[in-house]
């Protein structure tokens, strides 16, 4: 029996020998489908998108229902470049941490963009707080557990 040819996307086994479709090659076990020339691109692409995403939500919380203008579109850009810039530097940086402050930086750059949300919306300063740590906590919880439970004590991940 004939087998398929490997993909240039390295579709290949644990072993490092090619399989047909359905190989595994992450950690995870899941098949990797895409090649590293689309996981570059997504790494910047993503951000990107949910900058802008976030840019126009912010813009539209600020307008509420009035006219758009100048201004609420320059804040929108302005919201979407910085989300950006903090996106990208959070994905670069927060894995090079300890996984408790892997967790930490991930879920306060959660919490503090919701935070920011929902003062665009008119409500008080406390109320946004509480929103932004609210989510900060959750969000914690759920990082920490994951990289909780596939890191051992110095970072390394475990197989």
């Amino acid at each position: 029996m004939a087998q398929a040819a490997p993909t240039p996307g390295g579709m290949t086994g644990r072993a490092g020998r090619a399989k047909g479709s359905g190989g595994f090659t992450g950690p995870s076990g899941l098949p990797d489908i895409f090649d590293t020339r689309v996981h570059r691109v997504a790494k910047v692409a993503i951000p990107v998108v949910l900058g802008l995403v976030y840019g126009y939500w912010a813009a539209a919380n600020r307008r509420g229902g009035g006219a758009i203008t100048g201004w609420n579109i320059l804040f929108g850009f302005v919201t979407a470049l910085a989300f950006i810039v903090l996106c990208l530097a959070v994905a670069r940086f927060a894995p090079l941490l300890k996984r408790e402050l892997h967790s930490l930086v991930k879920s306060g750059f959660a919490g503090a963009a919701l935070g920011f949300l929902y003062s665009q919306s008119g409500e008080s300063v406390l109320r946004s707080a509480a929103v932004g740590v609210a989510t900060t906590a959750g969000v914690f919880l759920v990082f920490f557990y994951r990289y909780y439970t596939r890191e051992d004590g110095e970072g390394n991940r475990i197989r």
